[in-house]
């Protein structure tokens, strides 16, 4: 009787190691999905500027950096380095998050900047992944209490 609960404690570890490794790559593809959201984005706006020659054994594709890289953070900041247009939309900050972290968001168009603000308590996983994507476009968290936001530049870094 004591084998038959060792294995079934085993089984149960390794349901738990499965489940683990389940979410890791569910966030995986999340990251992924914002990415080429944000990549169909950049190539349904026109180019303004012509393309700079690249130097050989370099990541040409956004599309190719985003299943290099484990972080979404990095792949925004390749994206969005290489989006030749010179301002960002409302639509184009949207479209950088996941639709569970969108749904938590309210996005403002300003002047010369779009703020992103919580709908409610996000918890710390959430605000790191948050503060993660709007660093990568150039943006940054403004601490003002009630009034805390994220804001990120309307205008887009030139490569």
């Amino acid at each position: 009787m004591s084998s038959d609960k060792e294995k079934l404690s085993q089984l149960s570890s390794r349901v738990d190691e499965l489940i683990i490794t389940i979410n890791k790559v569910t966030e995986e593809l999340r990251s992924i999905s914002a990415s080429i959201k944000l990549l169909s984005v950049a190539q349904n706006q026109p180019q303004t500027t012509t393309p700079t020659p690249v130097a050989a054994n370099t990541v040409t594709s956004p599309l190719k950096a985003t299943y290099a890289s484990s972080s979404l953070a990095e792949t925004n900041s390749i994206i969005t380095s290489q989006a030749e247009t010179k301002l960002r939309s409302l639509d184009d900050v949207r479209m950088s998050f996941p639709e569970d972290l969108e749904a938590k968001l309210i996005f403002e168009d300003k002047e010369d900047y779009i703020t992103v603000k919580p709908k409610q308590f996000l918890g710390s996983d959430n605000f790191a992944k948050i503060a993660s994507t709007i660093r990568g476009m150039g943006g940054e968290y403004i601490s003002a209490g009630k009034d805390s936001h994220f804001r990120v530049p309307k205008k887009k870094p030139v490569s």
